[in-house]
């Protein structure tokens, strides 16, 4: 009979991303690895809050020995000061019924004046894409970094 439960490493989990201002979005992408012999089906991802949002180019199956990626975007609208977040990942887990992707981030407000939500959410509406942000991507994606000690 064929086994139909695997194993998987997450890389690069228990992130700790730098500060980000108020309003910006965080484009974040996780690794992970089926370390198993069957195939990895997830089943569901979900977040623990409503300021992120899980893009529908995440893998949800991955074979054996290979790499699949999950990609979220974190929304920092609603969120000032310490932030930790965890994604639960449900599918065939041979040891356990879920697995999860922690980081956590600090949320800054801008120093000279703090917007609302209204006025958040219309600045955000009339954005357009500047070429700048495709060709030298923007000041809230400097990357992470993990902590040396086990804790």
């Amino acid at each position: 009979m064929e086994e139909k439960n695997t194993t998987i490493a997450i890389i690069d989990n228990d992130r700790h991303y730098y500060p980000l201002l108020t309003g910006q979005d965080l484009d974040i992408s996780f690794t992970i690895k089926n370390t198993g012999k069957a195939p990895l089906i997830l089943e569901d991802i979900i977040s623990s809050c409503g300021c992120i949002v899980i893009n529908k180019s995440s893998t949800m199956k991955v074979p054996p020995g290979e790499l699949g990626r999950i990609n979220l975007t974190f929304n920092s609208r609603k969120n000032v000061g310490y932030v930790k977040q965890w994604v639960e990942l449900y599918g065939n887990f041979a040891n356990t019924d879920k697995e999860e992707l922690i980081f956590d981030i600090n949320v800054v407000p801008n120093a000279l004046y703090t917007k609302d939500y209204e006025e958040l959410h219309l600045e955000e509406k009339g954005k357009k894409g500047y070429i700048e942000d495709l060709v030298d991507g923007k000041e809230n994606n400097q990357g992470y970094y993990l902590s040396l000690e086990k804790e």
